[in-house]
């Protein structure tokens, strides 16, 4: 399924993951930000659990921001996860 979250707070402008229904990331793409570092993150985060990827990116910061991309990702796949 796809699913697509406009993050706030950091450089990048959407994500759009394909999970499948075993709430594994099958994919990860990254519009704006960081392209490198998110186009690596996204390649370690497929085949990973959406709950596993939000308790290890959950929090992280980028320098004096309150957020970052990759705790941006976890708020995304918490959403999708209420869902």
């Amino acid at each position: 399924m796809e699913y697509r979250f406009r993050p706030q707070g950091v450089c990048s402008r959407e994500m759009i993951f394909e999970i499948s229904d075993d709430n594994k990331i099958e994919s990860l793409v990254v519009e704006g930000g960081c392209n490198g570092n998110l186009k690596g993150i996204a390649n370690l985060l497929k085949g990973m659990d959406i709950h596993d990827v939000i308790d290890r990116l959950d929090g992280v910061k980028c320098g004096f921001k309150n957020t970052s991309c990759p705790d941006q990702i976890a708020k995304a796949l918490r959403k999708y996860a209420e869902n």
